[in-house]
């Protein structure tokens, strides 16, 4: 099923016909702020296992980044950090950057690191954020770049939709999207590291 949604003025009723696949357990493919990504419930363990079907690799092994809708979200399921660490991701935050951060408990397990870590995003992207605002969960946060032979990521909806559309419940058309990834940043430890240079200026830094 390709939805087309107004990437700038995201329609209520065509969000909660998206929110409610993802409560069915279902998987979409929606737009963020650099590339498109393959999402579900970070709740429905079935239907992570099935993302992990797709990228190919075991949940065991899976090391997924998963979609808040704001900072006050992101500290449900994250440990206490230092003030340091909030300033810089409020100064990054919405935007391009993926952060690496020590897992809270509320963390499913099979979306955290043997390093008890997890990837967290909050995409400046209005369709992303209104679908996770009214799921009231966050969404996992994985690429469509599924193998090595992949030279670069799809951003046009349809191409997507003709790729993976079988494999998913349902690709949300927003429009084209960015080439580049999100920039990864660790802050696991007392400085912040650069994991991969992306979308977000490392200048912030």
């Amino acid at each position: 099923m390709l939805l087309e949604i107004h990437p700038d003025n995201p329609q209520p009723r065509l969000i909660n016909e998206v929110v409610e696949v993802l409560e069915n357990g279902g998987i979409i493919i929606y737009p963020t702020d650099t590339v498109y990504g393959i999402g579900c419930d970070i709740f429905n363990t079935k239907a992570v296992e099935r993302v992990c079907q797709m990228k190919g690799i075991r949940p065991d092994k899976a090391q997924f980044s998963f979609v808040c809708n704001d900072l006050s979200h992101l500290a449900d399921y994250t440990k206490q950090f230092n003030s340091s660490t909030f300033k810089l991701i409020n100064r990054a935050l919405p935007g391009p950057y993926t952060f690496i951060l020590p897992a809270s408990n509320a963390v499913p397990k099979l979306l955290k690191s043997r390093r008890k870590t997890v990837g967290i995003r909050i995409p400046d992207n209005p369709i992303a954020q209104a679908i996770v605002s009214e799921l009231k969960n966050p969404i996992i946060s994985t690429s469509l770049k599924l193998d090595d032979d992949m030279n670069e990521y799809p951003s046009d909806p349809y191409e997507i939709h003709e790729m993976f559309g079988h494999q998913v419940d349902m690709v949300i058309d927003g429009g084209i999207t960015n080439l580049q990834a999100s920039t990864i940043i660790d802050c696991t430890s007392s400085s912040p590291e650069i994991i991969r240079e992306g979308a977000g200026s490392i200048d912030i830094l």
